[in-house]
């Protein structure tokens, strides 16, 4: 494989698909591509506003471009279940994109009381996936995206204060929300194989791509943005392993896609591979127990 680009997702008439963060950065470029190629696209987005300028955005470049808007912020269970609802009533969901997320903020707790990056970047798309799973399952050969990052590599789970009640360091508590994006990912196959399943749960990583995430990095790091963004990834190729993941014939179970270059940071989508910690199949698993408390929804796998 010598790297997939946007100019390789196939033809995607007849699907239906569910980006999550589809008003800016990763998450437009990937909803714009997939409605290029025929996909009907359900912008998941938190402001109503945001996701009708996405829309109409879309809409200029691709006028027959097939979009829904639904409302959903991943800091609350209740817009969750409201946007869940909405998604279930759709005939068919063949691809879930979980590409919402926040980066390192102040320490702050979503409505639900959960630690904003472990509640956004994994509560809720866990939630989330949880309750479209009988939608998805029920679609042929259906897939289900996890949204990841380089920083899994530094990530570990502290059970021992899930919550930030103890301390609060912001970038470590990135790393644990975007390992538990993996441990998640490989969990969720371990269960659709005990279960026979042709649905499909793939990871992937942008790399470093210039978009919104990272507004709350320390103004001396911003100071070097213009220097560091040329050797970053646009938007639109930082999309390129979720596109990747979601729609490139071939791809398994289980996988993890992310940049070719300069130590995955750019580049087209290829195969690649997490860390060792990531496969720890006892951890994932007491996530996946933990995920189910805290959120009280079951994916019923």
């Amino acid at each position: 494989m010598t790297g997939f680009t946007a100019a390789d997702v196939p033809d995607q008439t007849g699907k239906t698909m569910v980006v999550t963060g589809a008003n800016t950065g990763l998450g437009f470029e990937a909803a714009k591509t997939l409605a290029s190629k025929g996909a009907r696209v359900l912008l998941g987005c938190r402001s109503q506003s945001k996701a009708q300028a996405a829309k109409d955005k879309i809409l200029a470049a691709y006028p027959k471009a097939d979009l829904v808007i639904v409302e959903l912020d991943l800091a609350s269970l209740a817009s969750i279940q409201k946007a869940a609802q909405q998604i279930n009533q759709e005939l068919r969901l063949d691809v879930l994109i979980n590409n919402a997320g926040i980066m390192v903020p102040p320490l702050e707790y979503t409505q639900d009381g959960f630690e904003s990056q472990f509640g956004v970047n994994h509560l809720g798309p866990f939630a989330l996936t949880s309750l479209l799973l009988d939608k998805i399952r029920a679609t042929p050969n259906a897939r289900i995206v996890s949204t990841a990052s380089i920083a899994h590599r530094k990530g570990k789970i502290n059970f021992d204060d899930i919550n930030a009640k103890k301390s609060y360091r912001a970038w470590a508590r990135y790393a644990q929300s975007k390992i538990a994006n993996v441990y998640f990912g490989y969990e969720l196959q371990r269960r659709l194989n005990a279960k026979g399943d042709d649905t499909i749960s793939v990871v992937a990583h942008p790399g470093v791509a210039d978009t919104e995430l990272p507004r709350y990095i320390p103004k001396p790091f911003m100071l070097m943005m213009p220097v560091l963004k040329l050797f970053f990834n646009s938007a639109e190729q930082g999309a390129w392993p979720t596109l990747c993941a979601a729609t490139m014939e071939g791809v398994t179970g289980g996988e993890y896609y992310g940049p070719s270059k300069r130590g995955e940071i750019a580049g087209p989508a290829i195969k690649v591979k997490s860390n060792r910690r990531s496969h720890n199949e006892a951890i994932a698993k007491k996530l996946w127990d933990l995920s189910i408390e805290m959120t009280g929804v079951h994916p019923n796998l």
